[in-house]
């Protein structure tokens, strides 16, 4: 025990003094955040204030549904083009106020049925020489099925596509409700109605925070166990590569057991990412405590507690037993991985070889993370506890889908026990693996060659 301490001790040391551990341990929140938080910010900003701008509205429908949707598309660019206060520097004390400017209503061509294609053509020509951006189609299906065509050179753009299906289901729906005998203002009150749902998580032991709020932090831990089994299996393979073609392995193994040595670096190393997950979580847990602390001051205890996070979002009541489930599930994930990527570190002589090798474990991390967003958007579908249960997805799945709905303790304990018995099988292969390959030099070794060493050793 003696030597597998010292091992421990020389892995963990050798790692929290170095310069990069510091920096990465203040930054890393600081990229994570930006890496998760600033991509879908930024597209959700983008379709909400994409712009459908020279485009064109043909109505065939001969019931003024173009003129609608016209006037559907230009309400949320009213009041775009100028500021809402204008400049008052120059302007006379006692004048009136400048009168808004006009909005810019969308060209409306109105044809008949039979004049429809003659229409379409030359609007394709003016498509392709840029004087228009796109052209919408309105016909007899539109009215009948709200079926439309849109056909321009953003037609890619989500956001666009979105807004014009906004204003097409708007207008369609305003026009279908004054054929239907309601007043004109009604209809048109009815179409603007805007509804928003809170939705509020009920686990065993009562409500347990929003749902967006338990599926935020659900992708965040999966996203986070990612990373780090990713970084801190890396860092193993690189030691043992390093060790291995600088000969410093021979003079260790002359002193410590190879199983020792792997052991002492796999608890050594995960003791690293423990600390540095350990500060991260703390630090922010600190400021969102100042941050409560400062909301109260400036407006409140009742700030503090209900306005200090957007409407229908707060953060997901974590049971115990949760907690102690979600380190586990680290624990016993990175033993899984980082034993794999001791014992490709060990079979290999060169970092080009080593990333060759390593594709069949990455590749298991990656089929991992392709299937959170399916999971997260229905965490108690088939595919999710599926691949809850598979020992090598598990680590990453499981924890995701315990914070964003209640899954039942014998399945969380049925998962555990099949990680558990995955890394105790990593373990005994990469050990065996680990003893003979450390000392080995030359080729990267056949399967074949691999099964004896595992046989043999």
């Amino acid at each position: 025990m003696g030597k597998l301490f010292a091992v421990i001790r020389r892995e963990y040391i050798e790692r929290v003094r170095n310069k990069w551990f510091v920096i990465v341990t203040v930054f890393g929140p600081v990229f994570f955040a930006v890496v998760m938080i600033l991509p879908a910010y930024l597209s959700v900003r983008n379709i909400r204030d994409a712009k459908v701008a020279d485009l064109r509205v043909v109505d065939a429908t001969g019931m003024g549904l173009g003129a609608r949707v016209a006037q559907r598309i230009a309400e949320p660019r009213r009041g775009a083009a100028l500021p809402a206060v204008a400049d008052t520097s120059l302007a006379t004390p006692g004048a009136p106020e400048a009168p808004a400017a006009p909005v810019k209503l969308v060209r409306v061509d109105t044809v008949s049925a039979e004049g429809l294609a003659a229409a379409e053509s030359t609007l394709v020509l003016d498509v392709m020489a840029k004087k228009l951006s796109g052209y919408l189609i309105l016909d007899s299906a539109t009215v009948r099925s709200g079926r439309a065509r849109y056909a321009g050179r953003n037609a890619s753009s989500v956001g666009e596509n979105e807004q014009l299906e906004n204003s097409l289901r708007s207008a369609l729906l305003g026009l279908r409700l004054e054929t239907a005998g309601v007043t004109a203002s009604a209809a048109d009150s009815i179409t603007r109605l805007k509804v928003n749902l809170d939705a509020e998580r009920i686990t065993d032991t009562g409500k347990g925070g929003s749902g967006i709020g338990g599926a935020i932090f659900g992708f965040v831990i999966a996203f986070t166990l990612y990373v780090a089994i990713i970084l801190y299996g890396q860092q193993i393979l690189r030691g043992v590569l390093e060790e291995k073609t600088t000969r410093v392995a021979e003079v260790i193994l002359a002193s410590v057991k190879p199983d020792i040595l792997l052991a002492g670096k796999v608890i050594g190393v995960g003791a690293v990412g423990l600390t540095q997950f350990g500060i991260w979580i703390a630090s922010g847990l600190f400021f969102w405590g100042e941050r409560m602390k400062l909301v109260g001051a400036i407006a409140g205890p009742a700030a503090a507690s209900a306005g200090a996070m957007p409407a229908g979002f707060a953060f997901p009541t974590i049971e115990p037993f949760t907690i102690v489930a979600l380190l586990l599930f680290f624990l016993l994930g990175y033993t899984f991985y980082a034993a794999l990527f001791a014992a490709v570190g060990a079979m290999v002589g060169t970092q080009e070889e080593a990333s060759q090798a390593v594709q069949p474990v990455m590749m298991m991390l990656v089929f991992s993370i392709i299937f959170v967003q399916p999971v997260m958007t229905n965490p108690t579908g088939r595919l999710a506890e599926v691949m809850s249960l598979i020992p090598f997805s598990a680590p990453i799945i499981m924890p995701m889908r315990m914070t964003a709905t209640p899954v039942p303790v014998l399945t969380v304990l049925a998962s555990l026990a099949g990680v558990a018995l995955a890394a105790l099988a990593a373990i005994w292969f990469a050990a065996r693996i680990y003893r003979v390959g450390l000392l080995m030099y030359g080729k990267r070794p056949s399967l074949r060659e691999l099964l004896r060493w595992v046989r043999q050793s």
